[in-house]
């Protein structure tokens, strides 16, 4: 039998950071990663190619909607037949994960499954904003079983309190821990289990309609600084924008901007040439990100392929 454990949380938290650092508390098993992604082209994907553990992808939306529930149940069909000691889901940013638990609990559905729980990371930063804007933030802490609220170290005093006090006024039941980098505080697997054998209400699907995607194609005669200007011009009305692009510095790399940090940092590793020079950029529907990325392409219209609104 397999155990699954689910890794949730917004758009930025840092989940793909937390679940290199997480396949550390299995040492010596056989770790299978399911990796989805909103966006059509997965990035997180080609980041975790190099952890030693199987991989299988499903993007263009989440593996929770009717639209990639097949797809799902196919990957986790997959990975039973190889018959794997762990099985580690990373969701979309975006999902609503609040059926999870009733999917593996259905009789005789996947009977070769155990789940242990779900963990919900939270940016400490930027949460409390977060969590006024997008319903998905409310639905993943309601599916989840504890909540670890990362990036600490940038989080000031105020919005660390905050941070605590919205998901304690969700969720008192939930065990919280803090952490930076995505590290796993000591006895957390085991503080996960505990919290996962208390009872959990099922909370009915609920689609966020707020969300918003936009698919930029970038040139390859782009240099690294102007593609990081290109962002900026849209940055703050984003919640995530993320890609690889190759340069004319001869030079691939990792766009990666959360709220209105961005950074575009050289890499080295293997990108499949489809996501080459693809650009996700995910907003609210509240966000006038249409008309701030228009600007943009019109300003750099040069290095701009094609935008998908």
């Amino acid at each position: 039998m397999s155990g699954l454990y689910l890794i949730t949380g917004f758009l930025g938290a840092g989940k793909t950071t937390f679940l290199k650092n997480f396949i550390g508390e299995f040492p010596g098993n056989r770790i299978h990663l399911i990796v989805n992604e909103f966006g059509k082209e997965s990035v997180d994907g080609a980041l975790l190619s190099d952890v030693g553990a199987c991989l299988r992808e499903i993007s263009g939306g989440s593996v929770f909607c009717a639209c990639r529930m097949d797809q799902f149940e196919k990957a986790l069909e997959e990975s039973a037949a190889e018959d794997p000691d762990v099985i580690l889901v990373e969701a979309s940013g975006l999902s609503d994960p609040t059926g999870v638990r009733r999917l593996f609990s259905s009789a005789g559905r996947f009977p070769w499954i155990q789940y242990r729980g779900a963990v919900c990371l939270v940016d400490g930063a930027r949460f409390p904003k977060l969590y006024a804007t997008a319903r998905a933030c409310t639905r993943q802490l309601a599916a989840s079983d504890a909540a670890l609220v990362n990036k600490a170290d940038l989080a000031g005093e105020a919005a660390l309190a905050e941070t605590l006090r919205l998901i304690r006024g969700q969720r008192p039941d939930m065990p919280v821990a803090e952490t930076s980098f995505g590290r796993i505080p000591q006895g957390f697997l085991q503080l996960l289990h505990t919290a996962q054998e208390s009872d959990h209400e099922d909370l009915p699907l609920v689609e966020d309609l707020t969300v918003r995607r936009i698919t930029l194609r970038i040139s390859e005669s782009i240099s690294a600084r102007e593609l990081e200007m290109f962002i900026r011009m849209f940055a703050e009305q984003t919640f995530r924008v993320k890609g690889f692009a190759a340069t004319r510095d001869r030079c691939a790399v990792l766009a990666d901007c959360v709220g209105t940090a961005v950074s575009v940092t050289p890499y080295s590793g293997e990108i499949p040439p489809e996501r080459l020079g693809v650009l996700t950029v995910l907003s609210g529907g509240k966000m006038p990100v249409r008309s701030a990325v228009a600007a943009a392409c019109k300003w750099y219209s040069q290095y701009v392929l094609s935008a998908e609104f």
